[in-house]
């Protein structure tokens, strides 16, 4: 009987009056109470292509303990609310996590729960599917478990629509792991292992940077206004406020004369001492640091009792003493490099 209310009802799929829906959905619902799974799985995966389907009955179908049942509703009906969507996620199981992050889109609130929730394999599966968007935090939160999943890291890499800060944190990130893995290996090469992974991590910021069209519009601007002594912390402070990342590294490589690898390793670790050292360096405001402090914090919200502790830190930090560590970052990349190029 269920499978001929199916046949009638996809018969006439698209024409349905709202009145003839509901009767479907009434006598659907008493139905699919009182059949096995095998005919649920099937009725479900009948329906899960239909636009018009009744929309409480595919509730009924995508939140079946039952993945067979599910998981083609979860792909691919069009019927399920963002909040069903959201709702099942929270609640279900991994099986059900699994099937809806294989769904043609996903919003940034549904991401954020399974980047919460899932396991490796929905973490994955989310990670390769192109239709979805991450807010900042799910983004971050994404990048932090693939410090130790080297799949999970190229999934992210392989995105087109990754922030670059993102991507530096991911090469610091794999870097920091493969060293690791070296030096227990080799211990008597410590020294030539961290210089020549430090390079590797390098060229790749290098390679990244090459490819943002913002990097190079705002670098030379940016470059011409520090020639000229123009560029303030009022500057600075517009680049935090927009949250861009290209503005940002090349603004503070200038006024604290670093390497921008170097900046930018910084910024994408959210390490808030080194960040704290180049902003009392460049003599910047405790606003505008704590500015600083906030974008690099991927979404999160940095705690008043944080703020607090950065800022006893900020104040007792002299600038001379900020300066004269920033001159020894100077001289360690200079040492570094004749080093790693004699290495590769």
């Amino acid at each position: 009987m269920l499978k001929r209310v199916t046949d009638l009802f996809l018969s006439g799929s698209g024409r349905h009056s709202r009145a003839e829906i509901d009767l479907f959905e009434e006598v659907m619902t008493r139905l699919i109470d009182s059949v096995e799974i095998a005919a649920r799985a099937q009725f479900g995966s009948r329906l899960a292509e239909a636009a018009d389907a009744p929309g409480n009955v595919m509730r009924l179908l995508a939140f079946d303990r039952e993945i067979e049942v599910a998981g083609p509703v979860l792909s691919r009906s069009g019927c399920l609310s963002e909040q069903d969507l959201i709702r099942n996620a929270e609640t279900m199981s991994q099986r059900h996590l699994l099937a809806i992050s294989k769904r043609r889109e996903l919003k940034e609130g549904l991401t954020d729960v399974l980047v919460t929730r899932g396991d490796r394999a929905v973490l994955v599966s989310t990670a390769t599917n192109p239709g979805c968007r991450f807010s900042s935090l799910g983004l971050s939160s994404l990048v932090e478990k693939a410090g130790s999943d080297d799949t999970l890291a190229l999934s992210i890499w392989a995105r087109q629509d990754i922030p670059r800060q993102q991507m530096v944190r991911l090469f610091r990130q794999a870097s920091e792991g493969l060293r690791l893995q070296l030096e227990a290996a080799n211990p008597l090469q410590v020294g030539s292992i961290r210089a020549a992974i430090a390079l590797a991590s390098e060229r790749l910021q290098a390679i990244a940077r090459a490819g943002s069209s913002d990097f190079r519009r705002l670098s030379g601007y940016l470059e011409e206004l520090h020639s000229t002594n123009n560029l303030d912390e009022g500057i600075l402070d517009e680049l935090v406020r927009q949250e861009n990342f290209d503005g940002v590294a090349a603004a503070l490589s200038l006024m604290c004369d670093l390497p921008i690898a170097t900046v930018e390793r910084a910024l994408a670790q959210g390490h808030y001492e080194q960040v704290l050292l180049f902003a009392k360096a460049a003599g910047l405001s405790w606003n505008t640091t704590l500015a600083l402090i906030k974008f690099q914090a991927y979404g999160r919200a940095v705690a008043q009792s944080d703020a607090d502790q950065y800022f006893a830190s900020y104040s007792r930090m002299r600038v001379q003493t900020a300066q004269t560590a920033l001159q020894f970052y100077r001289l360690r990349e200079a040492s570094d490099r004749p080093t790693m190029a004699n290495r590769f």
